[in-house]
């Protein structure tokens, strides 16, 4: 810390937020204050920043305990509004991913396919206090000699309902354009033949990861907002990259750190956790999540400082390249070129499709603000940093 002209603690950030002296901004409001005032300027002024996304997060789920009937039942199948869920767990246990269909849906038999119904919807039917029917198969065991439960369960009948997302909050992501001569479905969304759109899914100058590059302040204990309540990191998520190359400010320039994520599903909101159906892909679940980045040094405020023109990422043809692992890149963009809702390929002008709401982003960043702001959310020190290299 000697290094640095600013130094604070989370300590101490934590003291001012409980007095009501602390000072936060979102990251959009950062972008003007580095800007005018300057990296040690803006860290002396500033104690948190608040960043922001929303967005169908595929790698999401949660588990859920059910409770012991009488008899018992040993569970080794299990269905919500028929919808499997993972029943290797314990007795009573188990884990319903976002991404599972319901056990009738025609995929894409019926191409593309509509995928109306999964295991998304049924977490957002949950936490919006509706109905779901759960049936339970067993095989019998002394001890638990039931072979078959079924009942209507809520979320405030549940014993315990925790969501847990394996990864989230991807740090950057490609923008998908498909040069094939026909209509193509992804996870990307629709993509229309000869590049006619360019899809995109990422919060730009909003974005938790974005605003913190090298994850010195993200890691296991991380308090967040995570589906309108209060939830943690856990860690780095599947697929955490964080060797991927980066511009001279440390933003990486493709898909590069992910989260894990986990929070307690009775106290979060269906407004901020929304099943997804993709058309010819399947089933998701729309995550809204933010975390507060405290302003440790004038590093950190450089970090919180960037803005969509200081950010990019590679344009992938969905058709070819990206389903056979070339590697091969179309070209580079700028999140605010993307946000401008067109770019140039191939010398051609095309339009640009968020997947992710700007405007929940933004307003996950002043909920946050608000909440750090009025003293109700302190600041949590991570226990190990997520992995940088």
């Amino acid at each position: 810390m000697g290094k640095h002209k600013v130094a604070k603690t989370y300590a101490a950030i934590n003291r001012r937020i409980k007095a009501g002296d602390v000072v936060v901004v979102t990251a959009e409001e950062m972008v003007d204050i580095v800007k005018t005032e300057g990296r040690v300027e803006a860290a002396r002024r500033v104690d948190v920043v608040t960043t922001g996304t929303f967005a169908p997060m595929c790698s999401s789920g949660a588990f859920i305990n059910f409770g012991h009937a009488v008899p018992g039942i040993k569970a080794s199948k299990v269905w919500l509004n028929n919808v499997p869920a993972y029943g290797g767990i314990a007795a009573v246990d188990c884990y319903i991913g976002a991404t599972e269909t319901c056990e009738d849906d025609p995929l894409n038999r019926v191409y593309p396919g509509e995928f109306n119904y999964g295991g998304g919807h049924v977490i957002q039917d949950l936490v919006a206090g509706k109905k779901v029917h759960l049936k339970a198969q067993g095989y019998g065991t002394d001890c638990y000699p039931r072979k078959l439960l079924e009942k209507e369960i809520t979320l405030k009948t549940l014993p315990y309902a925790q969501l847990f997302n394996p990864r989230n909050a991807y740090q950057n992501y490609n923008c998908a354009v498909n040069l094939s001569p026909k209509t193509i479905y992804t996870y990307m969304g629709t993509l229309k033949p000869r590049g006619q759109n360019a899809n995109y899914c990422s919060a730009g100058q909003l974005s938790p990861l974005f605003n913190d590059p090298y994850y010195k302040t993200i890691g296991m204990g991380t308090r967040i907002f995570l589906g309108g309540g209060i939830g943690y990191v856990t860690g780095a998520g599947t697929q955490h990259k964080p060797g991927a190359k980066r511009t001279r400010r440390g933003v990486p320039r493709s898909p590069a750190g992910t989260i894990s994520v986990m929070g307690d599903l009775k106290r979060m909101s269906a407004k901020w956790l929304m099943g997804a159906s993709i058309q010819g892909y399947g089933c998701s679940l729309s995550v809204g999540l933010g975390i507060p980045i405290p302003i440790l040094n004038e590093d950190m405020a450089g970090y919180t400082g960037v803005s969509d023109e200081d950010l990019f990422t590679q344009v992938v043809d969905y058709s070819h390249d990206y389903p056979q692992g070339t590697g091969v890149t179309l070209g580079e963009v700028s999140y605010a070129e993307l946000r401008s809702g067109r770019i140039r390929l191939n010398g051609e002008e095309i339009a640009t499709v968020p997947l992710s709401s700007t405007v929940r982003a933004r307003e996950i960043a002043s909920m946050l603000k608000d909440w750090i702001a009025k003293g109700k959310f302190l600041l949590g020190e991570p226990q190990a940093t997520l992995p940088s290299t």
